[in-house]
């Protein structure tokens, strides 16, 4: 199915028939797309419909099987992201392509001419990101920066290469939305040049807000085409996933148990000079609760999760408890071993390693009492790999997780699969207490729908669970209670009924005192 690029224009980019095959497996099957000069372009699917295939094959990463590309009405084939980029398609990808050894300069520069020096491409870069509100130092280390931080890199990266035609993928994933309001200006400044704009976002109230037209993926296949802004989001996401999909349900509160994980006077020193200290936190979280962490991205996010999850142990080892012994010292090993789980935000290489199949990523994050289940035999013991499979099918099964094949590498799932399994990994072992950092980034309505029951579910049950997530809708959906982090301080948590949106920005703004936000701002 074909969307009109409208009467007598010639599209920009127009796809005939395109096909990508890996084996027998049609990632995408027959697509035909225009994309008209000056417009903001929808591309809707579920996770593993075909849209990160579709835009390597535009971007040059992937060439086509069968079909073609034409690159204002003249067929053209696009062998690499250079030649892309000398056409004038910039991309932003959902998992950021940049070197973490490297400045935020430099990282810009590979992408430009050689012939530019490095200086005037940091100041370009400087001087573009305050201009749009994505605030870069070009001299700071990636390595050193948040994900939203390194989102901006991305995004001012591909504006600063002057494209026709940019590709975002998952653009306000991890921004604010004051951060996606500044973007969204940027968007509208580019259609206003007569640039276009191809949009691939799981978030459906901004496809209506921002998007002229909308093409729909399922299965790799084209299966419909409409105005967005004449949907719902109910409207669209039927159309992604081809039914209804499924409300998250409170089902009436829980009387919270006992305090499973207690954090008393956390103070963190910056591990690096661009890091985030963190400065007394309190946190309690009991049997039955869900606490929401809000907060802008690079306020001390990442350090309160490797604080909390033992990743980076603390000084002080009665800064943390979990189920009253105190785990401040403590490795992540010796926290699982006390029931405790944990799902980072960086899918591939943190929660996952891309490279290995899934039983061996299920059997890396067990503790050790966990992986007897997957061990025959006494001193020399040996791997149970019909076991670990087993778990592995079983993770799959109960969290709807798409794959190619029975056991396939973690680095071959779309990015909504892959986080489906590692936060069905965690709930397989019903952790006593679990600390999830942006459980839904970048996935599809069906899979945010799936792990935030699934989160509300296991609160439930009786476990203790804490969400960091930049999300606000998501934060109001599985929350009982709800803080924010600011500048590496923690505010007080508040039930979550008791909050609006314009509260929560007060205090994400580093307004913590309630006399000090207006009456308006509190909940009727």
């Amino acid at each position: 199915m074909t969307l009109s690029a409208g009467p007598a224009t010639v599209p920009l980019l127009s796809v005939e028939g395109l096909t990508k095959l890996f084996g027998s497996f049609a990632a995408c099957n027959a697509i035909d797309l225009d994309i008209a000069p000056g417009e903001i372009h929808a591309l809707l699917g579920e996770n593993g419909a075909g849209k990160s295939t579709l835009v390597k094959m535009l971007f040059g990463v992937l060439q086509p099987s069968a079909g073609r590309i034409l690159w204002e009405g003249q067929p053209v084939t696009i062998a690499s992201p250079g030649e892309a980029r000398r056409l004038g398609i910039g991309m932003v990808f959902q998992h950021f392509s940049l070197f973490e050894a490297l400045t935020v300069g430099e990282n810009i520069a590979l992408s430009l001419d050689p012939k530019i020096s490095l200086a005037r491409i940091s100041d370009e870069a400087a001087s573009l990101s305050k201009a749009y509100g994505l605030p870069l130092d070009p001299n700071a280390h990636v390595a050193d920066l948040s994900v939203g931080e390194r989102q901006r890199i991305e995004i001012v990266r591909a504006l600063l290469q002057n494209p026709k035609l940019i590709i975002l993928d998952e653009p306000t994933s991890v921004l604010t939305p004051q951060e996606a309001d500044r973007l969204f200006e940027t968007l509208f400044k580019l259609k206003a040049e007569g640039r276009s704009v191809l949009y691939i976002s799981h978030r459906l109230e901004e496809v209506r807000r921002i998007c002229d037209r909308a093409t729909v993926l399922r299965h790799g296949k084209v299966t419909g085409a409409c105005d967005p802004k004449q949907e719902t989001p109910a409207s669209l996401a039927r159309m992604m996933v081809g039914s209804d999909v499924a409300e998250v349900h409170r089902d009436g509160s829980v009387a919270p148990g006992d305090i499973r994980l207690e954090v008393s006077n956390l103070s963190v020193p910056a591990r690096t000079p661009f890091a985030i200290s963190l400065r007394n936190i309190a946190i309690k979280v009991r049997a039955g609760e869900v606490l929401a962490i809000a907060g802008v991205a690079g306020n001390g996010q990442s350090e309160l999760f490797d604080a909390l999850s033992g990743e980076y142990p603390v000084a002080d080892d009665e800064a943390v408890r979990i189920r009253g012994k105190a785990v401040g010292k403590t490795g992540i090993n010796g926290r699982r071993l006390l029931g405790a789980g944990f799902v980072p935000e960086e899918r591939h290489g943190h929660a996952a390693v891309s490279a290995m199949p899934l039983s061996d990523n299920l059997l890396l994050a067990r503790s050790r009492s966990d992986k007897k289940a997957f061990l025959s035999g006494g001193f020399a013991s040996i791997v149970r790999h019909d076991a670990i499979r087993s778990a592995a099918r079983r993770i799959c099964e109960a969290m709807d997780v798409r794959k190619s094949g029975e056991d396939p590498i973690a680095g071959s799932l779309s990015g909504g699969n892959l986080q489906k399994f590692i936060v069905g990994r965690e709930l397989d072992r019903q952790p006593s207490v679990l600390i999830v950092n942006q459980p839904t980034w970048g996935v599809d309505a069906g899979a945010a729908s799936r792990i935030r029951q699934a989160l509300i579910d296991l609160a439930k049950a009786g476990s203790a669970v804490v969400v960091i997530s930049q999300d606000l809708d998501e934060i109001f959906e599985v929350a009982t209670n709800i803080a924010v982090i600011s500048e590496g301080r923690l505010s007080e948590p508040h039930p979550a009924g008791s909050l609006t949106l314009e509260r929560i920005g007060l205090m994400m703004g580093g307004i913590h005192d309630s006399h000090s936000i207006p009456e308006a701002a509190h909940a009727h």
